[in-house]
């Protein structure tokens, strides 16, 4: 692990891509056609971008490679300068620990735990002192502004409720990497302009990379920049 933690500091330092999809196919089943052909990705330091597209052309697939949930059936998928193929699920499971924030468009809240005791979890899992995550759950739960409720557990909550939490626990742990799919699917307008803001501002002040998978035009509006995923792959949208 020491070997993959230098090439990673190594990619940062010289700005490389902390993201990249290398020819990335994937399908399910053998006659099945593939979700994913030959797709290849960039995301800079400091890059927040979004990605469009129809239902059932690969994106929740596509971020799940990304944050090595799922494996391609071709190619390689880089995380800060580490080749997924490369390293076991032990390893694989530590890296996204540390480096990733993925907001899930199922949310995946435990409901046996608190607001603050779900958006605690991935600080506690690292490690971090018990003062320090209070600390930083309180300040993302107030950010999102749903502080009030961290004595709550999920049954309590809306579902608009509910997804701010989730977005609260990627965010938490200060990931290099944030991956959201659909983040602001149960938010109404207000919410929604307030969640992207921060979204945006946690890959803006960390140089980290950020892709989120949205059908909303103007949670899309927010990114750097905007690509459409269809049959044949990425491509850049042109933008006025």
């Amino acid at each position: 692990m020491a070997e993959h933690a230098a090439r990673a500091d190594h990619t940062a330092a010289t700005g490389t891509a902390l993201l990249r999809l290398e020819r990335v196919s994937k399908r399910y089943g053998a006659n099945r056609p593939a979700v994913l052909h030959r797709v290849d990705l960039e995301v800079l330091p400091g890059e927040y971008l979004a990605i469009m597209g129809e239902s059932g052309v690969g994106k929740s697939t596509l971020l799940n490679l990304l944050a090595g949930l799922d494996r391609p059936d071709s190619g390689r998928v880089l995380l800060d300068g580490i080749d997924l193929s490369t390293i076991g699920d032990d390893e694989t499971t530590l890296l996204r620990r540390r480096a990733i924030g993925f907001v899930f468009q199922a949310f995946h809240v435990l409901p046996y735990l608190t607001v603050r005791q779900n958006v605690a979890l991935p600080l506690e899992l690292l490690g971090i002192a018990q003062s320090a995550r209070r600390a930083r759950t309180d300040a993302v739960l107030e950010a999102l502004g749903v502080g009030e409720l961290a004595q709550r557990f999920p049954r309590e909550l809306s579902g608009g409720e509910i997804q701010r939490v989730a977005i609260a626990r990627a965010l938490a742990h200060r990931p290099r990497v944030l991956l959201a799919d659909e983040p602001t699917g149960n938010l109404d307008p207000r919410s929604a302009v307030q969640t992207l803001a921060l979204l945006r501002m946690q890959v803006k002040q960390d140089a980290g990379a950020g892709v989120l998978i949205t059908h909303s035009r103007a949670a899309a509006e927010t990114a750097d920049r905007i690509l459409i995923l269809d049959a044949h792959g990425l491509k850049a949208e042109e933008r006025a």
